[in-house]
């Protein structure tokens, strides 16, 4: 299969979440903005479909469908609603360090109920001091027994207040290290909701952690492994962000495309206007570039999974994400452009994936870190 081809099975994956997206989705994305709070049915309505676990191997509950298959779901619902698509991409992020790292019992006792949707699961890394220099948290888990205790702060947190498993990252004696806290947890408390641009409906909060004590059987992989579980994560829920970005440019060209058709000035179409035919042109060749980085990003991890490694992967879901972030934000300016005033009014959508697009240039590393991961590859 080339790779800027869907397979049979992929384009039927394809199809099929782009109707669920079109007909059950679209029509609450304004509420969901406008209420900005988890979006639940949007939860029970993938959970449904099964598509919730999607990505999450079938053993556990999951569809078990590769990552390619993923990504055109996050890609179809991202189409018409940005925090939509938030629910299906946190929960893999949230549940990847456990799939990646965790032993045998941990994985059956949280990923099956994560996989079905009853349970809602967020990933816990940035600090106030430690964004992009991840080496830099503060947060500690220090060995009591059979326990961990953990005392810290995290931020920036999405599902945060909605989740109700948590995967920490803290640092140890021997290193980083990951674990999974249940919300309920002594000592683990949800602080302020923060007020956003965008993605208004996906919850970001802060999470305060103090003397709160996590069984040792919580913890994913051995002390110090948490570092090379971030960064495996990361290669891995990269191209989804990507192709969140790449949904909501398509969905912003598709509201502008139409609009053309139908708006009438001077007499005629405004789509005959060769100005505006040129932006057009643009917005069109620059999503198609996003889809070819994105859809082979999400191949590197297919075969990551098959052969057990891949030295391009790292380099490739950093160029997908960096680049199809920044045709997001470019193609959703142009689109409020091109409808002018009416792009400035949230009945019609576009200037709504705007404010959207702007967060997948810098959450799951800035584009900035991006282009230094890139460089470090090329010159490695």
């Amino acid at each position: 299969m080339s790779l800027f081809e869907l397979s049979k099975e992929h384009a039927e994956i394809k199809e099929t979440i782009h109707k669920l997206a079109q007909d059950k989705i679209k029509p609450m994305a304004i509420e969901i903005d406008e209420r900005g709070e988890y979006p639940r049915e949007v939860l029970n309505l993938l959970s449904e479909y099964g598509f919730i676990g999607a990505n999450m191997p079938e053993e556990y509950g999951g569809a078990g469908l590769d990552l390619l298959s993923f990504c055109t779901i996050v890609e179809e619902i991202a189409r018409v609603c940005a925090s939509s698509s938030q629910v299906i991409v946190v929960q893999e992020l949230g549940s990847l360090p456990i799939m990646i790292g965790a032993d045998e019992e941990l994985k059956q006792r949280i990923l099956p109920d994560v996989a079905t949707g009853k349970k809602v699961i967020a990933y816990a890394l940035t600090e106030p001091g430690a964004g992009s220099d991840v080496q830099s948290l503060s947060t500690r888990a220090e060995k009591d027994g059979s326990d961990y205790i953990l005392n810290g702060q995290k931020m920036f947190i999405s599902n945060g207040g909605a989740a109700d498993y948590y995967t920490v990252f803290a640092k140890t004696d021997k290193g980083i290290t990951a674990f999974v806290v249940d919300k309920d947890t002594p000592g683990f408390e949800v602080g302020k909701l923060e007020k956003k641009m965008g993605i208004k409906g996906s919850p970001t909060a802060q999470l305060y952690i103090e003397n709160c004590r996590v069984p040792e059987e919580n913890r994913i992989g051995e002390e110090g492994e948490g570092w090379i579980i971030a960064m495996k994560t990361f290669d891995k829920s990269r191209p989804t962000v990507a192709a969140q970005a790449l949904g909501i440019a398509q969905g912003a060209f598709d509201i502008a495309r139409e609009y053309l058709q139908e708006r009438e000035q001077f007499g005629k179409k405004i789509a005959s206007f060769q100005g505006l035919q040129f932006m057009l042109a643009d917005m069109a060749t620059q999503i198609e570039a996003a889809r070819g980085l994105v859809y082979r990003a999400a191949a590197k991890v297919n075969e990551l999974s098959s052969t057990g490694k891949n030295p391009e992967l790292t380099q490739a879901s950093s160029m997908a994400k960096m680049f199809a972030s920044d045709v997001a934000m470019k193609v959703t300016t142009d689109a409020v452009q091109l409808l002018g005033g009416y792009g400035y009014v949230q009945e019609y959508q576009v200037e709504r994936m705007m404010r959207d697009a702007k967060i997948t240039q810098i959450y799951e590393g800035t584009n900035q870190i991006q282009r230094m991961i890139i460089a470090k590859t090329l010159l490695k």
